[in-house]
């Protein structure tokens, strides 16, 4: 009975998962822990309640397996991104993590933005955005704010590497996080040394993990602390995982390049395999290596989603569930008889990166229902998908799209986003696909599997694919051009206003 087990550390809880060899969830627990918001645009955690929720999951989840020590080969942890810590020598916070919704970090994401250094390439061509949530804005805020903290701190890092050094011993960055979120770029000098240099932070390089794994690395046998804490064996491999979006590709089984993984929730996000370089305008990315050694990942993004549908819900069709929305705006014709929608509104992270942007709801009349306007914001927001992909441009061409989060949940909303793209759309067995994703890295890690590949292949499975119906494709593809200039026409309006 060999099993391996896959972390998720989320925003509210962390899960843990028992997978057998196959990638079949034999159990799981998750374990909420608490954010505070002391100021505006701040979001903390404390660390310890990680390592408390972790003990908690992975007993948990064992027990409700009914599993024993010797039963797991390896463990993987998966969380999220750019959740700061600063530590002393032992591990033990010096302050509350920030994390990554936090954004009091503005003022020096906007000068790390105006060094112009070369490592700034890495998203939209130099072009930027630097987000307040990223590392490098987050220590720089640290180190001017919070002076007595960066010098004492011995270590600077993310949530990922807080949980892995207290399971191992070893202070050590997985090259994800690293590649993604630190302006580390492997093929290209690695280390953003004259960006820190140029914004005051070249003593941040000392306190970052010296070690750098890739994800499916055994980072270092479980310690018997650690192994007393989780109720597992001693010496198990850990395996580095990842930020958690980029893990769950993974666990979508999206490998080769043309492949792509669109992870759906309030947000959407759009991960794609290439097997070179592209950088461009409004392109987060390539970034060489972060999942897969010799490939890179090219990165789309949609600020608000499925919180715009929430938002529709909870404030126009309260008394209206969500199964008769969809069933009558499923009778619909594309372009909800007249109606168009802006998706943007939080903003546009990509393709025009623009914050300011706000959504709009037009071409009302006296006609409409809610269930035309339901069906219209998710249209706003597939065509918001398409206008990413497009922009990817012909070094990117889709060959094979896989879905996961809440957009699963509605046959309309996976129709129409098959129909807007015009290409199937596969759904697979496990829908936790971050910790699949660990669990296929672990088995790997664990040597179980020669390689990730071989992981994939034998843990995720396709569960449906939904087939693009070529009339309503083309009745989008008239409905898209005019999605593509109400950006445009918005932003007029908005500059008339101000």
């Amino acid at each position: 009975m060999s099993h391996v087990i896959g972390i998720d550390g989320g925003t509210e809880s962390l899960r843990a998962f028992v997978f057998d060899l196959a990638g079949h969830p034999v159990a799981s627990c998750a374990t909420p822990y608490s954010t505070t918001f002391p100021e505006p645009g701040w979001a903390e955690q404390d660390p310890s309640d990680w390592w408390a929720a972790l003990g908690a999951s992975v007993s948990g989840a064992m027990a409700q397996a009914g599993l024993s020590a010797k039963d797991v080969l390896a463990l993987c942890v998966d969380t999220t991104c750019c959740s700061v810590v600063a530590l002393d020598v032992a591990g033990k916070a010096l302050c509350p993590a920030m994390i990554w919704m936090d954004v009091r970090a503005a003022v020096e994401a906007d000068a790390i933005a105006e060094s112009g250094d070369p490592a700034l390439r890495i998203n939209s061509a130099g072009a930027g955005p630097v987000s307040a949530e990223w590392m490098l804005p987050k220590a720089l805020w640290l180190k001017r704010n919070r002076p007595d903290v960066f010098a004492a701190a011995a270590k600077v890092g993310e949530y990922q590497d807080y949980l892995n050094f207290h399971l191992t011993g070893v202070w050590a960055a997985s090259l994800n996080n690293m590649a993604v979120r630190w302006h580390h770029q492997p093929d290209h000098g690695g280390l953003p040394g004259s960006l820190m240099e140029a914004v005051g932070l070249g003593d941040l390089a000392g306190k970052w993990p010296q070690r750098i794994c890739t994800p499916g690395e055994v980072i270092e046998g479980l310690t018997d602390a650690a192994a007393r804490h989780l109720g597992l064996k001693s010496g198990i491999p850990v395996v580095q995982g990842g930020a958690d979006a980029f893990i769950a590709m993974i666990g979508m089984g999206v490998l080769q390049a043309g492949e792509m993984s669109l992870i759906t929730g309030s947000s959407h996000l759009q991960l794609g395999v290439c097997d070179r370089e592209i950088h461009g305008p409004g392109i987060w990315g390539t970034y060489s290596n972060a999942v897969y050694p010799g490939k890179c990942i090219i990165e789309g993004g949609q600020t608000s989603t499925g919180s715009v549908v929430n938002w529709f819900k909870r404030n126009f069709a309260e008394k209206i569930g969500f199964d008769e929305l969809n069933k009558v705006a499923q009778a619909l014709p594309p372009g909800a008889e007249g109606l168009l929608v802006l998706d943007h509104f939080q903003g546009n992270r990509t393709p025009y990166t623009d914050p300011f942007s706000r959504g709009a709801i037009t071409g009302l009349s006296l006609k409409h229902e809610p269930a035309h306007i339901f069906r219209a914001i998710i249209e706003g927001i597939c065509m918001g998908t398409r206008l990413i992909v497009d922009n990817f441009g012909e070094a990117f061409q889709i060959r094979r799209l896989v879905v996961a989060g809440g957009a699963t949940n509605s046959p309309l909303w996976l129709r129409i986003h098959a129909d807007t793209l015009g290409v199937p759309l596969e759904l697979t067995e496990v829908p936790d696909a971050p910790a699949l994703g660990c669990a296929v890295l672990a088995a790997f890690g664990a040597g179980e599997y020669k390689n990730v590949e071989a992981g994939i292949d034998a843990m995720v499975r396709v569960s449906d694919t939904i087939e693009p119906n070529p009339a309503n494709t083309a009745a989008y593809d008239g409905i898209f051009n005019r999605y593509r200039e109400l950006y445009s026409a918005m932003k007029a309006v908005r500059e008339v206003s101000q």
